[in-house]
């Protein structure tokens, strides 16, 4: 745990995802309770169990990128690209020689270019190694999404890449924070990308028995908590925040829409894909963002869980939440968005804060969307019925990954 020297706040937001191409039309349609999954339209499906995902939809790469530079990139980095841009508008902020040497950008991916190393790959294989792009390394490189962001905007300050597969873009996030709070950057750009709806990704994860099978009804396919859940969707996007040390925004008058108040990072040392039963891990690493925080779990007002629709995670989630949380568990909110946008990946964490700030900003809590019959061991308060509108002081963000990685993040409505 690194005890925070300076406040962090929260002063952009920019998303691409199955849910909205920006902000406003992904808060819009998470409070609406709309499923952003659909059948997969980027390669042929033919053969495999699971035909359905949570794709984009009318996206314009071409809005933030050029044509070459489409043809040049992978999607991960153009989805980055895009978000950051967003992000970067919505925070006012100005970027130049006066300040660039203490902005930077730390992003998370779970799996950086995978689609660009398959397609390479057959190209190399039908053609021969003549025809191999020089560009193909850089597309597949994750670190080269926070790459081309500080590429982009001129940015000279500190730049990382968190790869620890699901939790990503929360470690992304606590990276930042903890760059700006110990003093290294006034501003980081941060959250996380991925863009792995490909053959090998949906493959890979149907011979793990992982994903969803329910292609006849893709919208009610991911069921968090629910006992018919089946498995998880894989999703694309990015979300990316804008922290800003606190005396820093103040200065240039930033809108804040919520302060990061601590963060914990634990590993499970179990299983490299299977959590532990009642997720001791996580129960440590919520405990230890608590604490980060300096709050009592009777301070923490709603939890964006991890919520996979997987028959362990969302189980032992619950159990870790009320060995946590105790008899507040009952009267705390807890909800599931990837019901609604699928599973991102390493970008799930990026609009997972951002729904969390938007909770907190907005006084309304999105919801869990198909749980229509709570599992055994499934009873807490999982917003099923719609969103609901309540104040809200501090808001939790669970991510947890393949390897054991666990990652928790608090927000609080700022206040000076």
């Amino acid at each position: 745990m690194v005890s925070s020297k300076k406040r962090v706040v929260v002063t952009g937001l920019g998303t691409v995802n199955p849910l909205g191409n920006n902000v406003e039309d992904t808060w819009k349609n998470a409070c609406a309770g709309q499923s952003g999954i659909g059948q997969i339209t980027k390669f042929d499906t033919e053969g495999y169990k699971t035909t359905i995902a949570g794709e984009l939809k009318d996206f314009d790469p071409t809005l933030y990128v050029s044509a070459k530079e489409c043809r040049r990139l992978d999607d991960f980095i153009i989805y980055a690209l895009a978000a950051s841009d967003m992000a970067i508008a919505d925070s006012g902020l100005t970027i130049d020689d006066s300040n660039a040497e203490r902005i930077g950008v730390i992003l998370g991916s779970s799996i950086g270019g995978l689609s660009t190393m398959e397609k390479e790959k057959a190209l190399l294989l039908n053609e021969g190694p003549r025809k191999t792009s020089p560009f193909a390394i850089p597309a597949v490189l994750a670190n080269l999404a926070p790459g081309h962001v500080s590429i982009k905007y001129g940015l000279k300050g500190p730049i990382s890449c968190a790869v620890t597969a699901c939790a990503a873009a929360n470690d992304a996030i606590t990276d930042a924070f903890r760059t700006i709070a110990c003093g290294y950057a006034d501003v980081m750009i941060s959250g996380g990308t991925d863009a792995a709806i490909c053959p090998l990704t949906i493959a890979g994860f149907n011979a793990m028995r992982a994903l969803s099978t329910r292609n006849d009804e893709p919208e009610k396919a991911s069921r968090p908590f629910d006992k018919d859940r089946d498995g998880f969707i894989v999703s694309e996007g990015c979300g990316i925040v804008i922290l800003e040390e606190l005396s820093h925004a103040l200065r240039r008058g930033a809108k804040i829409y919520a302060e990061i108040a601590g963060t914990g990072l634990t590993s499970d040392a179990f299983h490299m894909a299977a959590p532990p039963e009642g997720h001791e891990g996580a129960v440590r690493c919520m405990k230890v963002a608590l604490q980060d925080a300096g709050m009592e779990p009777s301070d923490i007002d709603y939890i964006n869980a991890h919520g996979t629709s997987t028959p362990l995670n969302d189980v032992y989630e619950t159990e870790a939440i009320k060995k946590v949380f105790g008899s507040h568990s009952k009267t705390l909110a807890v909800s599931s968005t990837k019901s609604m946008t699928g599973h991102l990946l390493g970008a799930a964490g990026g609009i997972e804060a951002i729904f969390s700030v938007k909770a907190i900003q907005e006084g309304t809590i999105p919801p869990t969307i198909n749980l229509d019959n709570p599992d055994i061991g499934c009873d807490l308060d999982y917003v099923s019925q719609g969103p609901i509108k309540r104040e809200l002081r501090s808001v939790m963000s669970n991510a947890f990954g393949f390897g054991g990685v666990n990652s928790v993040l608090i927000f609080k409505k700022f206040e000076k």
